[in-house]
């Protein structure tokens, strides 16, 4: 008899353990996306950043889900779809349109992280506390044209 109990119990729980498996999964990270443009002027920027989330291994609606929030040109609704993609909980927010897009989604969060692509001097525009240090949840790239510049002609001098 203990046999058969223990054979049943062995059964039992093998047919739970795809339900065990299943409930141990992590959630599917949530990217926000927000931009000052409109999807269809976006579409080379929204393929380059899908084609970097790909090479790290991201691929949208398989291990990552991507909530797009478009402004249409709209820059004064920015605070508003930032203030959406924090209500959503988002794990990363990116930005794309400017400066003032992350100025808008730096405005609405200290604690998710926001990443954006600028022009322009990040520590100037108070994104950044500086650009050795970050000092908050912002982080980017930027090109610092004018200042590399002026670099540039005084070496050529």
């Amino acid at each position: 008899m203990k046999r058969r109990q223990f054979i049943a119990v062995l059964c039992g729980a093998a047919a739970m353990w795809p339900l065990a498996a299943r409930a141990q999964q992590p959630a599917v990270p949530v990217i926000g996306y927000l931009s000052a443009r409109a999807a269809r002027t976006d579409g080379p920027m929204v393929s380059a950043f899908q084609r970097g989330l790909g090479e790290s291994g991201y691929v949208a609606g398989q291990n990552v889900t991507i909530e797009y929030s478009w402004g249409e040109g709209q820059i004064d609704r920015m605070s508003e779809l930032a203030a959406g993609l924090v209500r959503r909980q988002v794990a990363v927010i990116v930005t794309s349109g400017g400066e003032r897009v992350a100025l808008a989604a730096k405005a609405v969060t200290t604690t998710i992280p926001i990443v954006f692509l600028g022009a322009d001097d990040p520590v100037q525009l108070g994104l950044v506390a500086s650009l050795n240090r970050r000092g908050g949840n912002v982080t980017g790239v930027t090109m610092l044209l004018s200042r590399v510049t002026t670099k540039q002609m005084g070496l050529l001098r």
